[in-house]
C-alpha cells in the first residue's frame, strides 16, 4: 500500500494535481452512516481534466478506485480501502437554460448536493424537485440510484446527463429514454459511465421563493417525524417491491424485527427499513443485521428483499 501511495504522490507532483489529495483518510466522517475505516488515498479533482488524469493513472497502474458522491447510501469496509477514493464534490456548478415559455433546463454538476439544487430552484422560482428537499447526498448519486421521494423518482424530471466512459475514455451524453429507467433503476448502474452532470426539465413557478421554501419544509418535517435524522444511517436499506403487497419496512415490522440489534447497529425501533448506527457500529455489524433480516423475511413471508445500500469492500471498484 505504501508503494501505491508513493506512486500517487509522484503522479500528483508531476501533473500539478492542485486540489485535495490526502493519505489514510478516515471515511466514516464522510458518510451519513458514520461507518468505515480509512482510504489509502482520497482525492477531490478540481476539474474535468484533473479527473481524467487521475483516472488514466489509476487504470494504467491497475490501482483500484471508487467514485464517491455524497456517501449517503454506502457502507465502507472496516479495514483500509486499499485504493483511491475519488470524490466529485467540486463538480457542483448549477445554472439555468431557457427551454420554453413555461419550462427551463437546470444544468447541475454531479457533485452538487440535493440541498444545493433544491435551494437553487427555490431562489430561481422553479418547480419540480420540492419532494427531494432534505434528501442527503449528491445529484450524481441520486441520479445513479434513481432516488425516489414521496412517490416521485428523480427520473421524472430528468432530461439528459453528461458522462465519462471508462471503457474507452470518451465523454458522451445520455438523453432520457423511459425504458431505461424504473423504480430505483438507472442506466448508469452496472455500467462504466461516470456521471459528470445532468440537466433537469423544470417548470417556472408562480409561487414566491418563500412559498416554495415553505412547501419544501413540509417534506423535511415529514422526514424528521419519521426519524430520518435521529441517528446516523443510510436511509432505506431495502428496495420496496410492489409485488410483495407492502413496503419493505412494514414487512420487516410484521416479522417482529424492529429494534433487533447486532453490535452497535440496530433496526430502527421507529422504522423497519432503517438500520441505525448507535455509535461505533461497523460494516460487519450492518452486514450481519442485513443477512438476518433477509433470512427471517424469506422464512416468514416467502419473499426475498433486495438491498438498496452499497457495501464498499476492501478493493472494490466504482
Amino acid at each position: 500500500m505504501e508503494e501505491m501511495q508513493k506512486k500517487i504522490m509522484a503522479f500528483a507532483e508531476s501533473n500539478k494535481f492542485s486540489h485535495v489529495l490526502r493519505f489514510n483518510e478516515p471515511m466514516a466522517a464522510k458518510t451519513t452512516f458514520r461507518i468505515g475505516g480509512n482510504a489509502a488515498v482520497y482525492a477531490e479533482p478540481e476539474d474535468f481534466m484533473q479527473l481524467v488524469k487521475i483516472l488514466q493513472f489509476v487504470r494504467s497502474e491497475k490501482i483500484c478506485f471508487f467514485i464517491l458522491g455524497g456517501a449517503s447510501n454506502v457502507v465502507f469496509c472496516d479495514d483500509v480501502y486499499e485504493g483511491v477514493v475519488i470524490s466529485l464534490l467540486k463538480f457542483n456548478e448549477i445554472s439555468v437554460l431557457p427551454l420554453s415559455e413555461d419550462e427551463v433546463l437546470v444544468s447541475c454538476g454531479a457533485g452538487a448536493t440535493m440541498a444545493q439544487l433544491v435551494n437553487f430552484c427555490n431562489k430561481n422560482g422553479l418547480e419540480g424537485l420540492e419532494r427531494f428537499a432534505g434528501l442527503p447526498g449528491t445529484v450524481g448519486g441520486a441520479l445513479f440510484m434513481n432516488a425516489r421521494c414521496f412517490d416521485q423518482s428523480i427520473s421524472d424530471c430528468f432530461y439528459s446527463a453528461r458522462f465519462f466512459n471508462l471503457d474507452d475514455f470518451t465523454t458522451g451524453e445520455l438523453n432520457f429514454i423511459q425504458e431505461q429507467w424504473d423504480y430505483k433503476v438507472s442506466p448508469f448502474q452496472n455500467s462504466m459511465k461516470i456521471i459528470l452532470g445532468t440537466m433537469f426539465r423544470l417548470r417556472k413557478s408562480e409561487k414566491s421563493e418563500e412559498e416554495l421554501v415553505a412547501f419544501c419544509r413540509t417534506f423535511i418535517e415529514e422526514r424528521k417525524t419519521k426519524g430520518h435524522f435521529k441517528y446516523p444511517s443510510a436511509g432505506s436499506v431495502f428496495k420496496n417491491n410492489r409485488n410483495f403487497g407492502s413496503p419493505s419496512g412494514r414487512i420487516i415490522d410484521e416479522c417482529g424485527l424492529k429494534g433487533l440489534r447486532e453490535g452497535n447497529a440496530q433496526i430502527a425501533p421507529f422504522h423497519g427499513n432503517f438500520i441505525i448506527n448507535l455509535g461505533g457500529a461497523t460494516q460487519k455489524d450492518v452486514k450481519k443485521l442485513v443477512e438476518t433480516i433477509v433470512n427471517k423475511v424469506r422464512q416468514l413471508k416467502g419473499v426475498l428483499l433486495e438491498t438498496e445500500i452499497i457495501f464498499i469492500e476492501n478493493k472494490q471498484e466504482l
